[in-house]
């Protein structure tokens, strides 16, 4: 087990120093690894090259001298391709090379079995490109295979040997050795692109997911598949939906007290908590403007108790800032407004979109919220109406608004009975028992 260890250490650091070949800071991660391919490729066909050409020399075949030649000008490619970097031109030359040298050489050695296949190693040729290059130009090299394989073995075999006839036994032998050891190379080759594909899919596949998270981040999910499936403007229109806006009140007076890292830090803290609650109560968080954060409920989906779920998210966000916690102790106070109607919402723009709701229902929930009190929740006749008799509500009679006149609005206390976590608990399992009952 040590000498296998040695010899995986061995290959790792000889591995290793044939990527820096022809290797430039600037290349991209695939053209990195189709070039250190192509050079362990090349690497592994040099020592074959020469000891092919050693074996024919040594029983008398001049044959011999056409792959120390292939060896000669594969090892120049590599030389200068170690300085130029310029892979394109190393992958033609390599081609040409095993395409003409082995191929050729049946002319001399009498056909296709009087040359013991040599021929077969040609087809690295068209695998290079399909490899290296594309299915187009790996077709253009396979005719061009088939033509050069073909005519110089059927020109060998009309021709016969020029010299010397070899040994049967050695014939046989370089038969066996140019399936055995070719089809080696090549299944290293095949291997080593499937290896890599396999690495770049599962890559793909990994950034894809980042890239969907990150937009469910921005979208509905419902929001984020027909925007992936269409190129038009979304515009969805719905007939009742209920519409939550919070400020944090004295917020920027307090900010300015304080280091950016740690005002960025709390509000980030505050609307996590506040994401949090939106996904409890199924409702969709839709921007943040600011110290203020706008979210919705029965948009993108409808559902018939958006006013309610929302009211439940609202007291819980009061909740929230006078708990005891690293946000409940600063002794700051959410001003929160709510208001219920018909409103359009959609994605609009090509860059940096998002989903946005618009109406006359959400300028009156920001108005409710800019008119509100400190502490308290504020929401509109229309929502008042779609809570009924759940919600326990304090009349503040009719306040002005612009663009409204006289508006008349009620503070939410809680739910009626006891407005202690078991009231509250009970309405939230109602909300979610009736949102498993909607179409």
């Amino acid at each position: 087990m040590h000498l296998l260890d040695r010899i995986r250490a061995a290959a790792d650091r000889i591995t290793a120093r044939l990527t820096l070949v022809g290797a430039d800071p600037h290349d991209d991660e695939d053209l990195r690894a189709r070039k250190a391919l192509l050079i362990l490729i090349s690497v592994l066909i040099l020592p074959v090259a020469a000891l092919w050409g050693a074996l024919y020399l040594a029983f008398g075949s001049p044959v011999g001298v056409v792959p120390l030649v292939y060896f000669g000008i594969l090892l120049g490619a590599i030389a200068v391709f170690s300085r130029t970097r310029d892979f394109p031109w190393l992958l033609r030359v390599g081609q040409v090379d095993i395409l003409l040298a082995p191929t050729l050489s049946m002319i001399p050695l009498g056909g296709f079995l009087e040359s013991g296949g040599v021929g077969l190693w040609g087809i690295l040729a068209p695998l290079g490109a399909l490899v290296f290059s594309d299915v187009r130009s790996a077709a253009r090299w396979y005719v061009a295979f088939l033509v050069v394989f073909l005519g110089s073995g059927i020109a060998g075999e009309v021709m016969g040997p020029i010299w010397a006839p070899l040994p049967v036994w050695f014939t046989s032998t370089m038969l066996a050795l140019n399936i055995a050891v070719g089809g080696t190379i090549v299944f290293t080759l095949l291997a080593v692109f499937a290896s890599q594909r396999r690495d770049a899919l599962a890559a793909l596949r990994l950034e894809q997911a980042k890239a969907e998270n990150l937009l469910l981040n921005i979208l509905p999910r419902s929001i984020a598949d027909r925007l992936k499936a269409q190129t038009r403007p979304i515009a969805d229109q719905f007939g009742s939906a209920s519409i939550l806006f919070a400020d944090v009140v004295d917020f920027t007076p307090w900010s300015e007290r304080l280091p950016p890292a740690e005002v960025v830090g709390y509000l980030d803290h505050l609307f996590s908590h506040f994401d949090d609650l939106a996904e409890r109560y199924g409702l969709e968080k839709i921007k943040t403007i600011g110290d203020c954060y706008m979210v919705a409920g029965g948009v993108p989906t409808p559902r018939l108790d958006h006013a309610r779920a929302l009211a439940l998210m609202a007291l819980d966000m009061l909740e929230a800032m006078r708990s005891d916690d690293d946000v409940g102790h600063l002794g700051l106070e959410l001003r929160v407004g709510i208001n219920s109607g018909p409103v359009v919402a959609g994605v609009i723009g090509r860059k940096r979109f998002l989903y946005d709701l618009w109406g006359d229902a959400v300028n009156t929930a920001s108005r409710m919220e800019s008119h509100g009190t400190p502490g308290r929740i504020q929401i509109t006749g229309a929502t008042y109406e779609l809570l009924g008799d759940e919600f326990e509500c304090e009349p503040r009679g009719t306040i002005a608004v612009k663009g409204k006149g006289e508006v008349e609005a009620w503070y939410l206390i809680g739910p009626r009975g006891d407005r202690g976590s078991a009231a509250n608990d009970g309405a939230r399992e109602q909300t979610l028992a009736d949102r498993g009952r909607e179409p």
